[in-house]
């Protein structure tokens, strides 16, 4: 089987709009969450979220293109140009019909969605957008991808809640190690901070109520975490064989080690006892990429701030890992982030590839009331230099899906 290497990497996030700027702001441990300001949200009971800040679609696309692309699918964009212009491979894929995109998106167009409901029913169905559909699909993240740099191998989505962009980069790397790609554009975006999506999640209980604090809402493993904080943004990454990362002559970011993936067969929202599925789809990857336990040096943890979600995570990983639990970080960049939904998957996999390449780990922020039960070294208020040989990346969405990602430091 070919390795699969990582050359390019483009980010959308709630704390910079490329790769450069969150990152520097994820080791400052810089808070994303504020008022919401994208609606009015007064009626809601939560209103704050992780946007987005300073986006400019109009750097990645005409002013026409912005008005018929959700924004899902313009942080898709921008994200992937970001990627590909880094790889090289802009104007300059070697063989188009064996490049492919997989996006994945938990929930796709939603602000297209709320809008045309509204219109349908306000209005009548008359005035629902004749590009809605083509909006709020959430495939067309892909699509829009694979149209705009000319890619004609394998193409579609993938939708698994949260583990969504985690399943499209496995996937992808699949794809390419079975021989039926030699590259992949793949990752994932979302924007489902509307009105609806707040409401709904604060109704279930899942969303931290922090409207006095929002910088300080989101706190994965700490003993008063009160739920997650919803985010916005996009992370897709460039994947390629070695061979065809090495005929191009292209710089080589990392690479891909192994991938796991399991189902809960447990409840539609709560992770399985004792974190048993998140165990078993690390166990996967380890397995597949042939990883020692002791090379692991950092897990980028799903850790949203969720009561049972932190607790059955920090089980499975010290039931995997045993002592070497306590010898690696276990820390969430959700503290900063917030939850990106179906995006958050790639995100992390970028920030796992970020700390093995730098040598550095981002912080675990609003760490203030130790919890007993969450008691491994999550790099609590602080960076941590350290040079990691292999990172593991997990991603757990609502109906048991479980991913984890493994990605090695390249020498």
């Amino acid at each position: 089987m070919p390795r699969v290497v990582v050359t390019g990497l483009g980010l959308v996030t709630p704390v910079g709009t490329d790769v450069e700027s969150s990152w520097s702001a994820l080791l400052a441990g810089t808070p994303g969450a504020a008022p919401i300001t994208k609606f009015d949200p007064q009626q809601l009971s939560v209103r704050f979220a992780c946007e987005v800040k300073g986006f400019d679609a109009l750097r990645y696309m005409d002013r026409k293109e912005a008005r018929r692309y959700d924004l899902f699918a313009q942080f898709a964009l921008a994200a992937a140009h970001q990627a590909v212009t880094q790889a090289g491979l802009e104007g300059k894929v070697p063989d188009p019909d064996r490049v492919g995109v997989v996006i994945g998106s938990g929930i796709g167009g939603m602000q297209t969605y709320e809008d045309n409901c509204k219109a349908y029913v306000t209005k009548g169905p008359d005035r629902v957008s004749p590009f809605f559909v083509p909006m709020f699909i959430p495939d067309i993240a892909a699509g829009l991808v694979s149209i705009r740099f000319g890619l004609k191998g394998p193409n579609y989505a993938t939708v698994s809640a949260c583990a969504s962009s985690a399943h499209a980069i496995g996937d992808s790397y699949n794809l390419i190690r079975n021989g039926q790609a030699d590259a992949m554009v793949t990752g994932g975006a979302e924007a489902a901070i509307t009105g609806l999506t707040v409401a709904a999640f604060s109704n279930m209980k899942a969303l931290s109520s922090r409207n006095d604090s929002p910088e300080t809402a989101s706190r994965p493993f700490d003993a008063d975490r009160d739920g997650f904080v919803l985010g916005d943004g996009g992370a897709i990454v460039v994947l390629e064989s070695l061979e065809h990362a090495e005929r191009r002559g292209a710089r080589i970011l990392g690479e891909v080690l192994g991938y796991g993936s399991s189902g809960d067969a447990y409840h539609i929202t709560s992770p399985a006892e004792n974190g048993e599925g998140a165990q078993r789809a690390m166990r996967a990857c380890l397995a597949d990429g042939k990883i020692d336990l002791k090379d692991v040096g950092y897990i980028n943890a799903h850790g949203t701030s969720t009561e049972q979600g932190d607790i059955a995570e920090t089980q499975a990983v010290k039931t995997v890992f045993g002592e070497q639990a306590r010898k690696l970080i276990f820390g969430s960049t959700k503290s900063m982030t917030g939850h990106l939904l179906g995006a958050a998957g790639a995100l992390e996999f970028a920030v796992s590839l970020l700390a093995a390449t730098c040598g550095v780990i981002p912080p675990t922020i609003n760490q203030f009331t130790p919890d007993p039960q969450c008691d491994l070294d999550c790099a609590p208020n602080r960076k941590v230099e350290r040079r990691v040989d292999v990172a593991l990346s997990n991603s757990f969405g609502f109906g048991g899906h479980n991913v984890t990602l493994a990605v090695r430091r390249w020498e």
